[in-house]
């Protein structure tokens, strides 16, 4: 297997995807797979489609990066926001790596895709402060300055309107609530606003799906700092799993 042609896995609250990709350039070297994250998302049940995703890509190589929904510290997960309480303190790379045979690196699902879009994307040459907010069930937060990640900041988790940010401001809840694009963005605006006060970013960029209409609400969004989409959109977390797991494994790239 080529050194520079590595799995990357995504894990997410409802989904579970994985492509080989091409390290140098982010391209995705085999369809993207996509399986339904289990219900309930136990540690023994994630870890079944974990292989089948393996298996569905035929991939051949020994190693795989995954970004997984939680505070990650050492391969070992901290917190269980939108999956099973049992994984927390679980090990998250010795589990994997016992499934697939491989060698595994995780790391926070907003932070791969945060290492995609600084490395190949939409943040390259950005030497100042860079935010990326992964909008979907939650808002992950990737936080980057003078292009080094500072890991697990989960700024999606400070408190609004008596809750917290991505239980007011997340796209889960524009679609539970039915809110208008026009009533979502503001919300979303207010988010941005106050990450703008406590950071004063060069950029924010944002990912996950919504990002791909962000013509219908953009026009409420009035922040001084620049704003731009995730040149990888969706396959940004499986992109940066990907090269994290080269650059763990001292594959020299970059």
């Amino acid at each position: 297997m080529n050194e520079k042609h590595i799995l990357g896995i995504d894990i997410g609250g409802t989904g579970m995807k994985g492509a080989i990709i091409d390290i140098e350039t982010g391209e995705l070297l085999t369809a993207r797979l996509k399986i339904p994250t289990p219900q309930p998302p136990t540690p023994q049940a994630m870890s079944k489609v974990f292989g089948q995703l393996i298996n569905g890509i035929g991939y051949k190589g020994d190693i795989i990066g995954c970004g997984f929904p939680a505070i990650v510290k050492n391969g070992v997960a901290q917190s269980a926001a939108n999956i099973h309480k049992d994984w927390i303190h679980q090990d998250i790379q010795k589990l994997f790596s016992e499934v697939s045979n491989c060698q595994v690196h995780a790391l926070n699902d907003a932070d791969a895709a945060g290492m995609a879009e600084m490395k190949l994307g939409s943040g390259k040459g950005v030497e100042g402060t860079v935010i990326m907010i992964t909008i979907g069930t939650g808002l992950g937060s990737a936080l980057f300055s003078k292009g080094q990640l500072l890991p697990n900041t989960e700024l999606g988790h400070f408190k609004m309107h008596g809750q917290i940010a991505e239980h007011y401001a997340a796209n889960s809840v524009r679609k539970r609530l039915e809110l208008s694009w026009e009533e979502w963005g503001n919300r979303f605006n207010e988010y941005l606003t106050h990450l703008q006060f406590l950071f004063s970013p060069d950029l924010f960029i944002l990912g996950g799906g919504v990002c791909k209409k962000i013509e219908l609400y953009e026009q409420y969004l009035t922040l001084e700092t620049p704003i731009k989409k995730a040149t990888h959109q969706n396959n940004a977390g499986i992109i940066g799993s990907a090269i994290y797991a080269a650059e763990k494994s001292w594959v020299k790239t970059f």
